[in-house]
């Protein structure tokens, strides 16, 4: 689960989506449709849980971090943040000073949720009225173009949260060569990174005593009854969470408790009793190993800030030359 909520989607695109996953011999569907309005009141309701230590250890790292972050730049820089539907982290960054100058002149925003970058861009107008805000309303694993108001400053990227171990090895390549090209030459990237750790500590992460997550993880087929015409039982599955040593992720899956038949857009779709519908991969690295997935996409590693329990990781990155195409991250 990623530290934000992306956006609403048309309907017509919920279930081709959520059809493009269903019709596969083993079941998927895509993240994303997790987060409707119910689902980010959920999401907010986990992070705040007393087994989901990723939020509350990433915040308690981030003031000393940004302080010793923000002391590389000696000129006004841009912090251009990857998934932002709010600013309360990038905050801790925007708040940072030489002598009485803001380190940050401009602050860019990447998000697919225009509705959220705007009521964003609001509340920095009224809170930081010398701040320069760009939203840019963009699926930030696409290509991005900065505002060209940015062309004369440093750029720091900020993508917290651990949203990067929503990806697999190779999307998660793809998307920080894709942010060295945006960011250009002399940038850095701070990126939030969870760890591997004892099972005993993440299972309950994704599988907690209250039971939120498993509210959140069925309100996927809540919300395709809703918006994709379906007519699933959401109490005939159950919410599993597993972890996955050899692939070094967290898995969340649905499970059917029986042989039944479900009807998604006027399509049948039949599951055997016991048959998951896969819901999400949270990858968990090592430091070693997040730094060679780094270096493969050409940042070097400049600092890594952990918490004393060593269940959480910062990263600071910097441009750095690209490892060759054959080379493959250490585990």
């Amino acid at each position: 689960m990623p530290d934000d909520h992306p956006p609403q989607l048309p309907r017509t695109d919920v279930a081709s989506l959520a059809l493009a996953g269903l019709r596969q011999a083993r079941k998927t569907l895509p993240a994303q449709l997790f987060y409707d309005e119910a689902g980010c009141r959920l999401f907010y309701r986990i992070a705040e849980l007393p087994e989901y230590y990723l939020t509350r250890t990433e915040l308690a790292l981030l003031p000393e971090v940004a302080r010793e972050v923000a002391a590389r730049f000696d000129r006004p820089a841009a912090l251009v943040e990857y998934g932002a539907s709010d600013e309360a982290k990038a905050g801790f960054l925007l708040d940072r000073t030489h002598d009485t100058s803001p380190v940050f002149a401009a602050y860019v925003p990447i998000d697919v949720a225009a509705p959220a970058l705007a009521r964003l861009r609001a509340r920095l107008a009224h809170a930081r009225p010398a701040l320069d805000v760009w939203p840019i309303a963009a699926d930030f694993l696409g290509p991005v173009t900065l505002p060209r108001a940015t062309g004369g400053l440093a750029r720091l990227g900020f993508f917290p949260g651990s949203t990067i171990g929503n990806l697999d090895p190779n999307e998660a390549r793809a998307f920080l060569r894709g942010v060295r090209t945006t960011l250009g030459a002399g940038a850095r990237l701070l990126v939030g990174v969870d760890l591997r750790k004892d099972a005993a500590i993440l299972l309950p992460a994704y599988d907690d005593a209250a039971g939120v997550t498993a509210e959140f993880n069925r309100n996927l087929l809540v919300r395709l009854n809703r918006e994709a015409g379906a007519t699933f039982d959401p109490t005939e599955f159950a919410h599993r969470a597993v972890w996955n040593a050899q692939e070094g992720r967290i898995e969340m899956h649905l499970q059917s408790r029986r042989a039944q038949t479900v009807r998604v857009a006027g399509e049948t779709i039949r599951f055997a009793a016991g048959e998951t519908i896969h819901t999400e991969n949270s990858y968990k690295h090592t430091l070693p190993g997040f730094a060679a997935l780094a270096a493969a996409a050409g940042w070097t590693t400049e600092q890594v800030w952990t918490d004393p329990a060593g269940l959480f990781s910062l990263h600071l990155l910097a441009e750095g030359t690209e490892a060759p195409p054959d080379s493959r991250p250490a585990c």
